[in-house]
Protein backbone atom coordinates (compact mmCIF):
# COMPACT_ATOMS: atom_id res chain seq x y z
CA UNK A 1 0.00 0.00 0.00
CA UNK A 2 1.40 3.39 -1.01
CA UNK A 3 1.98 5.78 1.85
CA UNK A 4 0.95 9.41 1.63
CA UNK A 5 3.80 11.95 1.57
CA UNK A 6 4.93 13.00 5.03
CA UNK A 7 3.75 16.59 5.41
CA UNK A 8 6.24 17.33 8.17
CA UNK A 9 9.17 16.21 6.02
CA UNK A 10 8.01 18.52 3.23
CA UNK A 11 7.88 21.49 5.59
CA UNK A 12 11.37 20.72 6.91
CA UNK A 13 12.68 20.50 3.36
CA UNK A 14 11.16 23.88 2.49
CA UNK A 15 12.54 25.50 5.62
CA UNK A 16 16.02 24.09 5.01
CA UNK A 17 15.89 25.30 1.42
CA UNK A 18 14.96 28.85 2.44
CA UNK A 19 17.72 28.97 5.06
CA UNK A 20 20.28 27.90 2.45
CA UNK A 21 19.02 30.52 -0.01
CA UNK A 22 19.21 33.31 2.55
CA UNK A 23 22.67 32.14 3.62
CA UNK A 24 24.06 32.47 0.10
CA UNK A 25 24.19 36.27 0.30
CA UNK A 26 25.68 38.20 3.23
CA UNK A 27 23.47 41.16 2.31
CA UNK A 28 20.36 39.00 2.44
CA UNK A 29 17.61 38.17 -0.03
CA UNK A 30 14.31 39.84 -0.81
CA UNK A 31 10.96 38.10 -0.63
CA UNK A 32 10.67 38.31 -4.42
CA UNK A 33 14.01 36.53 -4.85
CA UNK A 34 13.12 33.80 -2.38
CA UNK A 35 9.74 33.18 -4.01
CA UNK A 36 11.40 32.92 -7.41
CA UNK A 37 14.22 30.65 -6.30
CA UNK A 38 12.14 28.40 -4.07
CA UNK A 39 9.29 28.08 -6.59
CA UNK A 40 6.85 28.27 -3.72
CA UNK A 41 3.88 30.62 -3.50
CA UNK A 42 4.39 34.06 -2.02
CA UNK A 43 2.06 33.41 0.97
CA UNK A 44 3.88 30.14 1.77
CA UNK A 45 7.33 31.74 1.63
CA UNK A 46 6.22 34.71 3.72
CA UNK A 47 4.64 32.44 6.33
CA UNK A 48 7.79 30.30 6.63
CA UNK A 49 10.09 33.33 6.78
CA UNK A 50 7.98 34.92 9.50
CA UNK A 51 8.02 31.70 11.53
CA UNK A 52 11.80 31.41 11.18
CA UNK A 53 12.21 35.02 12.29
CA UNK A 54 10.07 34.36 15.36
CA UNK A 55 12.52 31.58 16.31
CA UNK A 56 15.55 33.81 15.78
CA UNK A 57 16.78 31.84 12.77
CA UNK A 58 16.18 34.77 10.41
CA UNK A 59 15.95 38.54 10.69
CA UNK A 60 14.08 40.99 8.47
CA UNK A 61 16.03 44.17 7.72
CA UNK A 62 13.47 46.96 7.83
CA UNK A 63 15.72 49.33 5.87
CA UNK A 64 16.48 47.07 2.90
CA UNK A 65 13.46 44.80 3.12
CA UNK A 66 15.75 41.78 2.86
CA UNK A 67 15.85 38.63 4.93
CA UNK A 68 19.16 37.74 6.60
CA UNK A 69 20.39 34.97 8.88
CA UNK A 70 19.47 35.47 12.54
CA UNK A 71 21.36 35.16 15.84
CA UNK A 72 20.27 31.57 16.49
CA UNK A 73 22.17 30.50 13.37
CA UNK A 74 25.34 32.05 14.83
CA UNK A 75 24.87 30.13 18.07
CA UNK A 76 24.29 26.87 16.23
CA UNK A 77 27.31 27.51 14.06
CA UNK A 78 29.48 28.09 17.12
CA UNK A 79 28.43 24.75 18.58
CA UNK A 80 28.98 22.95 15.26
CA UNK A 81 32.41 24.54 14.87
CA UNK A 82 33.55 22.82 18.06
CA UNK A 83 32.68 19.45 16.56
CA UNK A 84 34.02 20.20 13.10
CA UNK A 85 37.29 22.10 13.71
CA UNK A 86 37.76 22.82 10.02
CA UNK A 87 38.85 26.42 10.55
CA UNK A 88 41.71 25.36 12.82
CA UNK A 89 42.83 22.80 10.25
CA UNK A 90 42.28 24.72 7.01
CA UNK A 91 43.06 28.32 7.98
CA UNK A 92 46.87 27.90 8.09
CA UNK A 93 46.83 26.51 4.54
CA UNK A 94 44.64 29.38 3.34
CA UNK A 95 47.03 31.90 4.87
CA UNK A 96 50.06 30.27 3.29
CA UNK A 97 48.39 30.21 -0.12
CA UNK A 98 47.27 33.83 0.12
CA UNK A 99 50.66 35.04 1.34
CA UNK A 100 52.71 33.10 -1.19
CA UNK A 101 50.52 33.80 -4.25
CA UNK A 102 48.91 37.16 -3.46
CA UNK A 103 45.57 35.69 -4.59
CA UNK A 104 42.46 35.12 -2.48
CA UNK A 105 42.25 31.57 -1.09
CA UNK A 106 39.12 29.61 -0.22
CA UNK A 107 38.07 26.39 1.50
CA UNK A 108 34.83 24.77 0.31
CA UNK A 109 32.86 21.72 1.41
CA UNK A 110 30.74 19.32 -0.59
CA UNK A 111 27.08 19.35 0.39
CA UNK A 112 25.15 16.93 -1.80
CA UNK A 113 25.41 18.18 -5.37
CA UNK A 114 26.96 21.51 -4.42
CA UNK A 115 30.25 22.99 -3.26
CA UNK A 116 29.78 25.58 -0.51
CA UNK A 117 32.45 28.13 0.38
CA UNK A 118 33.25 27.98 4.11
CA UNK A 119 36.40 30.03 4.61
CA UNK A 120 38.22 32.84 2.82
CA UNK A 121 41.64 34.46 3.14
CA UNK A 122 42.25 37.62 1.12
CA UNK A 123 45.45 37.95 -0.90
CA UNK A 124 47.64 41.03 -1.15
CA UNK A 125 47.22 41.63 -4.89
CA UNK A 126 45.11 44.81 -5.19
CA UNK A 127 42.88 43.61 -8.05
CA UNK A 128 40.60 40.82 -6.87
CA UNK A 129 37.75 38.65 -8.02
CA UNK A 130 34.60 38.87 -5.91
CA UNK A 131 32.80 35.85 -7.34
CA UNK A 132 33.41 33.74 -4.25
CA UNK A 133 32.81 34.40 -0.56
CA UNK A 134 31.58 32.53 2.49
CA UNK A 135 28.20 30.89 1.93
CA UNK A 136 28.30 30.94 -1.86
CA UNK A 137 27.16 27.67 -3.45
CA UNK A 138 27.99 26.30 -6.87
CA UNK A 139 26.81 23.03 -8.43
CA UNK A 140 29.51 20.37 -8.53
CA UNK A 141 31.34 20.70 -11.83
CA UNK A 142 30.94 24.49 -11.82
CA UNK A 143 33.79 26.78 -10.66
CA UNK A 144 37.18 25.46 -9.60
CA UNK A 145 36.29 23.97 -6.20
CA UNK A 146 33.26 22.09 -7.52
CA UNK A 147 35.23 20.82 -10.49
CA UNK A 148 38.09 19.61 -8.29
CA UNK A 149 35.64 17.69 -6.10
CA UNK A 150 33.57 16.20 -8.93
CA UNK A 151 36.64 15.08 -10.87
CA UNK A 152 37.56 12.56 -8.18
CA UNK A 153 34.09 11.22 -7.43
CA UNK A 154 33.39 7.62 -8.49
CA UNK A 155 32.46 7.24 -12.17
CA UNK A 156 28.85 6.34 -11.38
CA UNK A 157 28.34 9.51 -9.32
CA UNK A 158 29.82 11.64 -12.09
CA UNK A 159 27.61 9.91 -14.65
CA UNK A 160 24.53 10.59 -12.53
CA UNK A 161 25.30 14.31 -12.37
CA UNK A 162 26.09 14.50 -16.09
CA UNK A 163 22.98 12.55 -17.11
CA UNK A 164 20.74 15.52 -16.31
CA UNK A 165 23.42 18.17 -16.56
CA UNK A 166 21.23 21.13 -17.59
CA UNK A 167 19.00 20.70 -14.55
CA UNK A 168 21.98 20.20 -12.25
CA UNK A 169 23.94 23.21 -13.53
CA UNK A 170 20.90 25.48 -13.64
CA UNK A 171 21.79 29.03 -14.64
CA UNK A 172 25.42 27.98 -15.20
CA UNK A 173 24.53 25.44 -17.90
CA UNK A 174 24.99 27.94 -20.72
CA UNK A 175 28.66 28.61 -19.91
CA UNK A 176 29.29 25.09 -18.59
CA UNK A 177 28.06 22.73 -21.29
CA UNK A 178 28.29 19.00 -20.58
CA UNK A 179 31.09 18.73 -23.15
CA UNK A 180 33.09 21.52 -21.52
CA UNK A 181 32.60 20.01 -18.08
CA UNK A 182 33.67 16.54 -19.21
CA UNK A 183 36.85 18.02 -20.67
CA UNK A 184 37.52 20.00 -17.47
CA UNK A 185 37.02 16.89 -15.34
CA UNK A 186 39.44 14.87 -17.47
CA UNK A 187 42.09 17.60 -17.36
CA UNK A 188 41.66 17.89 -13.60
CA UNK A 189 42.18 14.16 -13.11
CA UNK A 190 45.33 14.28 -15.22
CA UNK A 191 46.93 17.34 -13.61
CA UNK A 192 45.56 16.93 -10.07
CA UNK A 193 44.10 20.44 -9.99
CA UNK A 194 41.22 22.21 -11.71
CA UNK A 195 41.23 25.40 -13.76
CA UNK A 196 38.18 27.58 -14.30
CA UNK A 197 39.04 29.90 -17.22
CA UNK A 198 36.50 32.63 -16.54
CA UNK A 199 33.44 30.44 -17.07
CA UNK A 200 31.51 31.82 -14.09
CA UNK A 201 32.50 35.45 -14.72
CA UNK A 202 34.53 36.61 -17.68
CA UNK A 203 38.06 37.59 -16.68
CA UNK A 204 37.79 35.93 -13.27
CA UNK A 205 39.82 32.72 -13.14
CA UNK A 206 40.06 30.09 -10.46
CA UNK A 207 42.02 26.97 -9.65
CA UNK A 208 41.22 24.23 -7.15
CA UNK A 209 42.47 21.01 -5.56
CA UNK A 210 40.38 18.39 -3.80
CA UNK A 211 40.75 17.52 -0.13
CA UNK A 212 39.96 13.92 0.78
CA UNK A 213 38.29 12.38 3.82
CA UNK A 214 39.22 9.19 5.68
CA UNK A 215 37.53 7.05 3.03
CA UNK A 216 39.54 8.69 0.27
CA UNK A 217 36.54 10.58 -1.06
CA UNK A 218 36.72 14.22 -2.20
CA UNK A 219 34.77 16.05 0.49
CA UNK A 220 36.34 19.52 0.42
CA UNK A 221 38.45 21.70 -1.86
CA UNK A 222 41.00 24.48 -1.69
CA UNK A 223 40.85 27.13 -4.39
CA UNK A 224 42.43 30.37 -5.54
CA UNK A 225 40.70 33.09 -7.53
CA UNK A 226 41.95 36.18 -9.32
CA UNK A 227 42.16 37.96 -12.63
CA UNK A 228 43.04 36.11 -15.84
CA UNK A 229 46.61 37.43 -16.44
CA UNK A 230 47.77 36.01 -13.08
CA UNK A 231 46.60 32.48 -13.93
CA UNK A 232 48.36 32.03 -17.25
CA UNK A 233 51.44 30.17 -18.47
CA UNK A 234 54.03 28.80 -16.08
CA UNK A 235 52.38 30.47 -13.08
CA UNK A 236 49.42 28.16 -13.50
CA UNK A 237 51.69 25.19 -12.82
CA UNK A 238 53.14 26.92 -9.76
CA UNK A 239 49.70 27.68 -8.36
CA UNK A 240 48.55 24.12 -9.06
CA UNK A 241 51.52 22.67 -7.20
CA UNK A 242 50.93 24.92 -4.18
CA UNK A 243 47.25 24.01 -4.09
CA UNK A 244 47.95 20.29 -4.21
CA UNK A 245 50.60 20.53 -1.49
CA UNK A 246 48.23 22.31 0.87
CA UNK A 247 45.31 20.04 -0.08
CA UNK A 248 47.45 17.01 0.75
CA UNK A 249 48.44 18.60 4.06
CA UNK A 250 44.79 19.20 5.05
CA UNK A 251 43.74 15.72 3.88
CA UNK A 252 46.41 14.20 6.12
CA UNK A 253 45.25 16.23 9.12
CA UNK A 254 41.58 15.43 8.55
CA UNK A 255 42.35 11.73 8.25
CA UNK A 256 43.88 11.60 11.72
CA UNK A 257 41.55 10.69 14.62
CA UNK A 258 41.81 14.19 16.11
CA UNK A 259 41.05 15.78 12.74
CA UNK A 260 37.79 14.04 12.01
CA UNK A 261 35.21 16.23 10.28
Amino acid sequence: MNQAPVQGAQVVSRIAGLLRMVGRKPEGSSLVELVRDSRLTRPTVHRLLTSLAAEGLLDHDAHTGKWVLGPEILLMGSVAAARFPLEDIARPSLRRLAEETGESAFFSVRRGGEAVCLLREEGSFPVRSFVLHEGVRFPLGVASAGTAIMAFLPDNEQAELLADWAAHAGTFAASHSAAVVRQNLEETRQSGYSVNPGLVLEGSWGMGAAVFDQRGRPAWALSLTGIEPRFRGERQEVLGRLLMEEAHRISSLLQRPQGRA
